[in-house]
């Protein structure tokens, strides 16, 4: 079985992405690693070409800043990645930059690939996710974090990056078929010192909406206000040994209690009956579970 990984990069130092340590994670995982890293405004570049492995395959892109609509310029820097794959590899393991698979989820990823490699009608594996937020101690618990997403997909099959990038259709539109695995994504976007986290929406924005929006929306202040969260669960796991050094530089405090919850009524019934019965009312599911 051969696998190759791919992500996309760029500005990871100004705006501070765990992107060194998201790749680190999915190296045992790989026979190659795509890394399409974009034309920055920083040292992104040489970064990533420090990273000391023979795996890494990088690949040097210039970002189109006009695809505004939807975050559309992700999705076509995923597919530059995808692109560059090796035709030989029979799983394409997408990780972002502010991802980290924990590796104590290796063995079941492995297994699961192994498993369904022959089975063709399974076109990709399905991950759980953990949001983190504020600091590396509290993680979302409501309903504006998405609970799944596509982050293996069977090779050669014609499909392409879905919209902003967080999920993959096939060349018709159509969603791909998937089986749940028992693994989690780390997803480490919300986890910056509050400057970062302020600088970083200010541009991050610009790739879905107009200078006007980021005017009306977007406050212009130094540092990003984590407290206006409705609702944050205390982490009581570990994190990957990749991210134990950046955890250690932290560099800021955030405090947050776990029991408050800012809901509205129709917040407050949707959440008990997920957390009674496990079902998320009118999920988006961008896949087909088989």
């Amino acid at each position: 079985m051969k696998v190759s990984g791919f992500t996309f990069v760029r500005n990871a130092i100004k705006y501070d992405y765990p992107v060194v340590e998201s790749i680190k994670s999915i190296l045992p995982l790989c026979d190659e690693v795509i890394v399409a890293v974009g034309k920055s405004e920083d040292d992104t570049l040489s970064l990533i070409q420090n990273i000391d492995s023979p795996k890494i395959k990088i690949i040097q892109t210039l970002w189109d800043d006009s695809l505004r609509k939807g975050g559309r310029v992700l999705a076509i820097e995923t597919d530059k990645a995808l692109a560059a794959v090796s035709p030989q590899s029979d799983w394409c393991l997408y990780i972002q930059a502010d991802e980290v698979i924990h590796e104590k989820y290796h063995a079941s990823i492995l297994q699961s690939m192994e498993l369904y490699k022959n089975e063709v009608v399974v076109e990709g594996l399905l991950f759980k996710y953990l949001h983190f937020y504020g600091s590396y101690d509290y993680t979302g618990s409501s309903r504006k974090w998405y609970k799944n997403e596509i982050r293996i997909l069977r090779n050669k099959i014609p499909l392409h990056s879905y919209r902003d990038a967080q999920g993959f259709r096939k060349d018709d539109n159509s969603k791909l078929h998937v089986k749940p695995i028992d693994a989690y994504v780390y997803h480490y976007g919300w986890v910056k010192s509050p400057e970062a986290q302020q600088a970083k929406q200010q541009s991050f924005h610009k790739m879905w909406h107009s200078e006007k929006w980021m005017d009306n929306n977007i406050p212009k202040v130094a540092e990003f206000d984590y407290s206006q969260i409705d609702s944050l669960a205390l982490f009581a796991g570990t994190h990957p040994l990749v991210m134990q050094e950046r955890i250690k530089a932290r560099n800021w405090t955030f405090n947050f209690d776990p029991t408050q919850k800012k809901w509205g009524l129709k917040m407050r019934i949707l959440m008990w009956i997920e957390n009674t019965t496990g079902w998320r009312m009118g999920e988006y599911k961008n896949y087909k579970k088989i």
